[in-house]
């Protein structure tokens, strides 16, 4: 564990966003980062993990705590299913492949999210119809003030669409150091009529597929349409897909009958945010580096020097037309600091 000094954060954000951290400081192990907890006021810190859900708009004039907390553990096992705890510093993605590589179901449809294990709670991730809520038993996290660890179970989480109880009520009380995911080991659930799985699986000739064929299916498909973070920089989708009436959806079909949505409950519909910023015309709009990504309009791109404070100029003009067109307000899934 080493302090440093006016380091610059490009490498720990997705966006590539370069901008400095007064203080810098990157955690091991829970003793490290209780450690720290003890040294700096829970207000003096800004807590860093994949860098993968955020758009970094200035310096950090704070201590950034990078939590990396590594390990990978069976703590639980039946012949049925298994109970992994994954670290909150381990990459999402490795984490998955893991898991596929000893035949543990229900995390093949999150295949490819960029991001670690410790902020996919905070954020509820999802893809192609499952969500974090649907796979995790539970997580462990710290209190920042008291430096006590609490065991939050599901239920607890008040797990919402790309929500959580970390977002709003706990919002920067915690730091969650694991996570604990129930898979199955036999008679996988398999969720392939989201999105173009099944196409994609047809595309192969898979009538009967495996797990591990649904996550080949899903990294083709998020290949194809996502720009990888290591050659542009982006943080996946910049907007969540907006969840509006069947009112606001027939107004919308009125021009475009052929609007795609996806029934939430009998009174509202979710419509998918990279639709209307497309049908606006911004698809592939750029202004110096920043810019709304070529092939996904739901992903806003730094082709190389774009300042946060222009991507997120970018983020406000998709908001604007959106709005002016649909008269739908889109909400920023990244979090803008």
């Amino acid at each position: 564990m080493k302090l440093e000094k006016d380091i610059s954060l490009k490498p720990y954000n997705t966006f590539g966003i370069d901008v400095n951290a007064h203080q810098f400081i990157s955690v091991q192990t829970e003793e490290e980062l209780l450690e720290i907890l003890r040294r700096f006021y829970a207000s003096e810190l800004f807590v860093l993990g994949g860098g993968s859900n955020m758009l970094l708009t200035q310096n950090i004039n704070k201590t950034v705590l990078h939590v990396n907390l590594k390990g990978i553990e069976v703590v639980e096992e039946s012949s049925e299913y298994v109970l992994v705890k994954a670290y909150a510093g381990e990459n999402w993605h490795d984490f998955v492949s893991f898991c596929l590589e000893n035949d543990y179901g229900g995390l093949e449809n999150l295949s490819l999210i960029p991001g670690n294990v410790g902020t996919s709670p905070i954020q509820n991730i999802g893809a192609y119809g499952v969500e974090l809520k649907d796979v995790m038993e539970y997580c462990e996290a710290i209190n920042r003030q008291t430096l006590s660890k609490k065991t939050f179970y599901t239920k607890d989480c008040k797990f919402g669409y790309r929500d959580s109880i970390f977002k709003s009520k706990l919002k920067n009380q915690f730091i969650i150091t694991s996570v604990v995911f129930k898979l199955s080991k036999t008679n996988h659930q398999l969720h392939i009529d989201y999105g173009s799985i099944q196409t994609e699986l047809n595309s192969k000739k898979i009538s009967s597929p495996s797990i591990q064929d649904v996550s080949k299916a899903v990294i083709a498909i998020r290949q194809s349409k996502l720009p990888n973070p290591k050659e542009i920089g982006n943080s996946g989708s910049f907007f969540k897909n907006p969840i509006v009436s069947n009112k606001v959806l027939e107004t919308v079909q009125v021009e475009y009958p052929e609007v795609p949505f996806y029934k939430i409950d009998e009174n509202s519909v979710k419509i998918p945010a990279g639709w209307l910023i497309e049908k606006t015309g911004l698809k592939g709009y750029r202004k110096g580096d920043a810019g709304v990504h070529a092939k996904q309009a739901l992903v806003l791109v730094n082709y190389g020097e774009a300042s946060g404070k222009e991507i997120k100029e970018v983020s406000k003009l998709v908001k604007k037309e959106v709005k002016t067109k649909f008269n739908i307000a889109l909400e920023t899934e990244v979090n803008v600091f």
